[in-house]
């Protein structure tokens, strides 16, 4: 009989500890479901700037602003498995900090050249149309396109497709131009006004910008040196997010929210090939 009754507790026990594991495992696969049906949200570190008038800058209240920056708070809206969050710098320490995982991606107006390709990842649909040009004073009546530029002082951004772009042309076709590098957008604006550098490369809605906020008094010359379009920049290893912002960026175009913005911020609807 006594044999009988341990068999008996040793059986209830046994079913106990089962259903005790049954419900941990439910619960186990429960929170796992929540984490995939999107409520587990991660976070992702979005690079910019503050210097590029209307694209990524403070406005008149401190507030980071421009075209770039709304359309990425536009793409996170669509992307609720992510959360979004901004991290400025100086545009030159952008490709560092996206290469040693600092930030995610880089949203600032990124053309593709050989060099950002063989280190990270272009998502595949392009949200702008990036036009440079040859940019002077508007006194200036001797520069008129880039062949002008020989033995002149020019002021690039470092490690930018502008500064790409001269550094070859001034090499393939011994302009003997002097390159001026420097990353403050005031300054460079004070040197052209005060013709301490004779030449900018930049695009003709940052000099629509400089004159109406600034009196930059600046103009573009000649044909555009480069007319690529720009994408968002990331590390090689992240093909989701990167398929994630480009169904995000075409639904935003099928919806008209990226010309809009492009109006807006350019003056113009450069989500199209002039």
């Amino acid at each position: 009989m006594k044999k009988i009754s341990f068999y008996l507790l040793f059986v209830l026990a046994a079913l106990l500890t089962a259903c005790v594991s049954s419900e941990k495992s439910d619960g186990d696969a429960s929170a796992q479901n929540t984490a995939q049906g999107g409520k587990d949200v991660q976070k992702i570190i979005v690079g910019t700037g503050t210097q590029f008038p209307n694209i990524c800058f403070l406005d008149d209240k401190g507030n980071l602003t421009g075209y770039d920056v709304e359309l990425v708070r536009a793409i996170d809206e669509k992307l609720p498995e992510y959360e979004f969050e901004f991290k400025t710098m100086e545009f030159s320490n952008l490709l560092l900090s996206l290469e040693t995982g600092k930030i995610d991606f880089i949203a600032h107006q990124m053309e593709v050249n050989s060099e950002r390709q063989e280190k990270f990842l272009f998502n595949k649909e392009p949200y702008n149309v990036f036009p440079l040009k040859v940019t002077v004073n508007e006194k200036n009546k001797e520069i008129q396109s880039v062949e002008d530029l020989k033995g002149k002082n020019i002021s690039v951004s470092p490690t930018s497709n502008s500064a790409v772009f001269i550094e070859k042309y001034n090499k393939e076709h011994n302009l003997g131009a002097n390159i001026v590098y420097s990353s403050g957008s005031v300054d460079v604006n004070n040197q052209l006004a005060t013709g301490r550098i004779d030449a900018i490369i930049t695009t003709p809605f940052a000099v629509r910008y400089y004159n109406e906020s600034n009196e930059a008094q600046q103009k573009v010359v000649g044909d555009a040196l480069l007319n690529s379009k720009v994408y968002f920049l990331l590390n090689k290893n992240e093909v989701t997010l990167q398929e994630r912002l480009d169904e995000a960026i075409v639904e935003l175009k099928k919806e008209g929210v990226v010309s809009e913005l492009s109006k807006k911020w350019l003056g113009d609807d450069y989500t199209v090939d002039f």
